[in-house]
């Protein structure tokens, strides 16, 4: 690990005085962490691809993924991206567009469609996956082998407990601050 900078002392977690002071350590809550990278990166990614190759990044991750499932239909595509079918249906329309996807009716259900790249989608995913994978290169520079490992498993095993995370929850009951006062009819 020659050449490695020094670790930085980790920042303090805070304390919790009372239920009304307890605040997130966003230098280690580790939704926030992902959050923010995904954000940043993202941004970084669309301007990028909308600049150098006309399509932005939700039109890059349905290329993405039909470059691995051809003719697969929308649904699928916002299963496993994980975005709505309205934002899937505006970005295969703007592939459609410029021809980079084709869409044809499912064979056994007419009313369902399927999607893949075209020609075309096919020769714009190879450019552009080389700047995927260039970004993500520098993304994990400092990153040590044996750590992406780590953090690959930690990332698949995260993204699996995602059901069990979004699931209801227990409210805490509100505060007296917070609870709603009633309002007074005729603005008095």
């Amino acid at each position: 690990m020659a050449g490695r900078k020094a670790k930085l002392p980790e920042a303090p977690r805070p304390k919790a005085r009372g239920a009304d002071d307890l605040t997130l350590d966003l230098e280690r809550y580790v939704p926030a962490l992902l959050i923010f990278i995904a954000n940043k990166f993202t941004h970084g990614a669309s301007s990028l691809y909308r600049r150098n190759f006309g399509v932005g990044v939700i039109e890059w991750r349905c290329m993405a993924l039909l470059a691995i499932e051809p003719w697969i239909s929308p649904n699928r595509i916002c299963q496993v991206i994980g975005l709505d079918k309205a934002a899937i249906s505006r970005s295969i329309r703007a592939l459609q567009k410029q021809k980079l996807v084709e869409v044809r009716a499912n064979s056994q259900r007419s009313r369902f469609l399927e999607v893949a790249l075209t020609r075309k989608g096919r020769e714009l995913h190879g450019r552009l996956v080389r700047v995927a994978l260039e970004r993500e290169k520098r993304l994990l520079a400092d990153i040590e082998p044996d750590e992406l490992e780590i953090l690959i498993s930690a990332l698949n095993r995260m993204h699996r407990r995602l059901p069990e995370v979004n699931a209801p929850v227990e409210l805490p009951p509100p505060t007296a601050t917070l609870q709603k006062t009633p309002r007074r009819r005729g603005g008095k």
